[in-house]
């Protein structure tokens, strides 16, 4: 066996498996030590520029002086391009180990597509997280039919997954938060409405 073990070629194969081993776990086990926040805008969100001729200042001095000027009562109906809410549910814990709370809302964008929207979001992390959409109102018990939204942005924080063009949005019931290599639910939220 001493022979053996100092021909190069085989202590060349115990230090690559080696690597591959100590690589494997920190695959596995480094994601609970990781946290990665995301702070996705709102779909169409409303953002402020600050024009080039200006300082920050002078549109603070503006909007003051827009505020002290008399009101004006606005005749024409205001258009309806606001997001509306088709779904919401409330981030529950798959078990004691993986864990997750915040809130899932399914939205139609005025432009038609949908989104859904995690809010106060956090997960216990792990490897290759993915968010489906689930046909299953109780995802825990069964996945049901799903559409893979893609690979979860981050653990903590709130963000925006698009869903196809053409999709019936009417036929799912929840969200879930799936490790795809170990085929492990980390959490879930019913619709509740």
């Amino acid at each position: 066996m001493r022979e053996l073990l100092k021909r190069p070629v085989v202590r060349w194969v115990i230090g690559a498996g080696f690597a591959a081993g100590v690589a494997a776990a920190w695959y596995l086990v480094s994601p609970l030590f990781i946290t990665n926040e995301v702070d996705d805008a709102f779909p169409m969100a409303a953002t402020a520029q600050v024009p080039d001729d200006m300082t920050r200042d002078d549109v603070e001095a503006e909007m003051v002086k827009a505020a002290d000027s008399p009101s004006v009562e606005a005749t024409d109906a205001m258009p309806a391009d606001t997001p509306a809410v088709i779904a919401i549910g409330t981030f529950m814990d798959a078990d004691n180990f993986h864990k997750g709370s915040g809130t899932a809302t399914l939205y139609t964008l005025a432009d038609g597509s949908n989104v859904v929207r995690l809010e106060d979001f956090e997960v216990t992390n792990g490897p290759d997280l993915h968010v489906l959409l689930s046909t299953s109102d109780d995802p825990a018990a069964d996945l049901g039919d799903y559409l893979d939204l893609g690979s979860l942005k981050g653990n903590v924080g709130n963000q925006n997954y698009d869903i196809p063009a053409g999709v019936d949005v009417s036929l799912y019931r929840s969200v879930i938060i799936y490790c795809d290599p170990f085929d492990v639910l980390f959490a879930s939220a019913s619709f509740s409405g």
